[in-house]
């Protein structure tokens, strides 16, 4: 694997937003995420679950409930009483409509998606019509006093049940008058507390399902109004609860980070007769549940410990493998740091500012492994507040340190950063070209002379930067078919040469950065690119896929290299296409052209290219075992992979020069302790 010097940054204090709300695609592949900070993500299942699509937050856009209607247009409501729409192809908001019913609390559409039921502070439920390009009012139903906190539609569209404040309601949608009235908290009237329905299904067999603040989940036959089944499955409240499309099982989620699943089982074998039973009970999270989500081969919940929980469900797998793991994601699956090689400066994007560090050095030399002192500290340089509720979209520092840009929904800023001795100046560059906006992703060239903007429609912006502190606008890329999708990531070449750019639909243009014109297009492949680099001294660009794949293309041949073929003809090695995690940056070693450094989320590999690849038969991370063995036997064990996972979570990493690495980590125990204190749970023995 080679000796490196690495400096083992831990100062990055990324404190992850919480899980607010989850929504399912209806027969689709792509699950919705709201966080508490208004952030959406969307997730793409046949991708291996990676996270496709983030449309940053907005301070005064809260959202409380997500829902898919009318096939793939996503919408949103929330605490400022709008319904938005969200432009998945462009990352922003297409259109907000007002509510008029004060904060919304709850929405949902009905199965045919042609319908948007939202309810409000004001205890209205309200009812939208989906039409091209936007929602349009219809009707209000029956108001009564309380606000509704959640709502579901029957499956034929007919009825609406709404949960509210020691109440649920069941509305005919045709006539908009409520059919029933059931008061959820009659068994514990002892107990003057309000009953709080958090969430609510409504069952095609006519039953009404609700989580409340007790801790209990409620079967409810709302014709006769009576209780069918009670089950207290917590101290404290159930936040949270989704039905599978089967109308089989339940998943619930609870304010103590504990998730249970409820199966409709017989009552003996061979029995017609069915009841709800308690089956399995999960505590992957350690705060507030707020969102779950059933599909069709997963229970899928949220918490605001920022953990996104896939548990598969074994009885629907057809054979244990890698769809039957276990997936937790905390982190996204973009870089938020960005490395000025030359100048050894990082720079960390938080949602509403940006921070510019200086790495320590040390004169020491010593074995491997071994803790080196420091003779100069940190150096915390420059904080870049961001004005207006808009959060960053994106951000980079030049390799030189010279320059740092940044971009918001409506704000590209560009600015000259100065150093003079211990001191640093920092200078906002004026009339910046108002064409950059949108900006999806920004990368400068590797002589810090010109900066890439990836933009909307599958457009790139050259800009060239010029002294003392200035800008112009040289070029527009845009792909020969043309693109509805924005372009998410970049990279050119250290020859300044050619200029690679991905799209959401996941085709990769490669473009010629002297003469100013689309070079090429990599043969399509099934699955999103999550990382891509250019060697710099052979022009082949490396790309790593959302299933763990990597292939090797040939920029000047315009064609898949020998090492490339060779890779897909022998198969990658199991354990390596079994990671979770997704590759999120790659780069070289220039004194091994042989060597490709990539990471992602739990490892960092050095990928030897001059080695066989390993077959499954042998062991991946074999790293240690090498060390103990003597060289003869080493030499015959020796395959491409070296693989280290002594940094985790690894969010970049990075190689400063030929003997020297930069690793940002961020342990989820020091994200932990700036979260709220949890409920804590009585323990056995304690």
């Amino acid at each position: 694997m080679g000796e490196f010097e690495v400096h083992r940054v831990r100062f990055f204090g990324l404190v992850p937003a919480g899980v607010r709300c989850l929504a399912c695609q209806p027969r689709g592949g792509r699950l919705a995420l709201a966080r508490t900070d208004g952030a959406v993500e969307v997730y793409n299942f046949a991708a291996n679950y990676f996270q496709e699509k983030v449309i940053p937050g907005h301070e005064a856009r809260s959202v409380e409930a997500l829902c898919w209607a009318a096939g793939d247009r996503l919408f949103g409501a929330g605490l400022s009483g709008h319904i938005t729409e969200y432009d998945l192809a462009l990352l922003c908001v297409a259109c907000s409509v007002d509510g008029c019913g004060g904060p919304i609390w709850s929405m949902a559409a009905n199965s045919s998606g042609t319908q948007l039921a939202i309810g409000c502070e004001d205890g209205s439920v309200k009812l939208f019509q989906v039409v091209p390009g936007g929602i349009q009012f219809e009707r209000n139903l029956d108001r009564r006093k309380g606000r509704i906190l959640c709502l579901s539609w029957h499956p034929s569209d007919t009825h609406i049940a709404a949960g509210s404040i020691d109440f649920l309601r069941v509305f005919d949608v045709c006539s908009g008058q409520t059919l029933q009235r059931i008061m959820v908290n009659y068994h514990v009237l002892k107990v003057r507390r309000e009953c709080i329905v958090w969430s609510i299904a409504f069952l095609s067999s006519g039953t009404v399902i609700t989580s409340d603040s007790f801790g209990r989940v409620q079967f409810w036959d709302w014709q006769r109004g009576t209780l069918l089944e009670s089950h207290t499955v917590s101290t404290s409240a159930v936040l949270s609860l989704a039905v599978s499309e089967k109308e089989d099982s339940i998943i619930v989620g609870t304010s103590t980070g504990a998730t249970y699943q409820f199966q409709l089982l017989p009552v003996k074998m061979g029995s017609l007769e069915k009841r709800w039973v308690r089956t399995k009970p999960f505590q992957h999270h350690t705060h507030d549940v707020r969102a779950v989500a059933h599909s069709s081969t997963a229970l899928i919940s949220g918490g605001l410990d920022a953990q996104l929980v896939i548990r598969p469900l074994m009885e629907k797998m057809q054979k244990k493998g890698y769809d039957a793991a276990l997936r937790k994601f905390t982190f996204p699956h973009r870089r938020l740091v960005s490395c000025a090689r030359k100048a050894r400066l990082l720079l960390f994007q938080f949602s509403q500012h940006l921070e510019l560090w200086r790495l320590g050095s040390t004169d020491e030399t010593g074995k491997d492994g071994e803790v080196l002192p420091l003779c100069r500290m940190p150096e915390h340089l420059v904080q870049l507040k961001s004005k207006g509720p808009e959060h960053i979209y994106c951000s980079c520092v030049s390799p030189c340190g010279g320059w740092v840009a940044y971009s918001t929904a409506s704000r590209f800023h560009l600015y000259r950063v100065q150093y003079e001795g211990d001191g640093v100046s920092i200078k906002k560059v004026p009339k910046v070209p108002k064409l950059l906006l949108p900006a999806y992703q920004l990368q400068f060239s590797s002589d810090s002379g010109s900066l890439f903007v990836a933009s909307a429609r599958g457009s790139v912006h050259v800009l060239q930067l010029l002294e003392p502190g200035g800008c112009k606008h040289l070029h527009t890329f845009r792909p020969p078919s043309g693109s509805p999708e924005a372009v998410y990531l970049l990279a050119s070449s250290a020859d300044g040469h050619w200029l690679a750019a991905v799209g959401g639909d996941w085709a990769i243009h490669v473009y010629d950065l002297k003469c100013f014109k689309h070079h090429c297009t990599v043969p399509t492949y099934s699955c999103a690119v999550t990382a891509l680099a250019i060697h710099p001294v052979t022009n082949n660009l490396v790309i790593a896929y959302s299933d763990q794949q990597l292939f090797e293309f040939s920029i000047p041949e315009k064609q898949y290299t020998a090492w490339s073929r060779m890779v897909q003809n022998c198969g990658l090695h199991r354990v390596w296409l079994e990671r979770d995690s997704p590759i999120t940056h790659i780069t070289f070693n220039p004194k091994n052209p042989s060597h490709i450094l990539l990471h992602d989320i739990y490892m960092f590999c050095v990928l030897d290219k001059s080695l066989p690849l390993p077959d499954n038969s042998a062991l991946l991370m074999n790293q240690s075992t090498l060390k103990q063995l003597p060289e003869t036997a080493r030499q015959r064990q020796l395959h491409a992979f070296k693989i280290c996972k002594k940094f985790q979570p690894l969010l970049f990493a990075d190689l400063l020069d030929e003997n020297c690495l930069v690793m940002v980590e961020r342990p989820i125990m020091d994200i932990k302790t700036q979260l709220p204190l949890p409920i804590q749970q009585k323990k056995f023995g304690t």
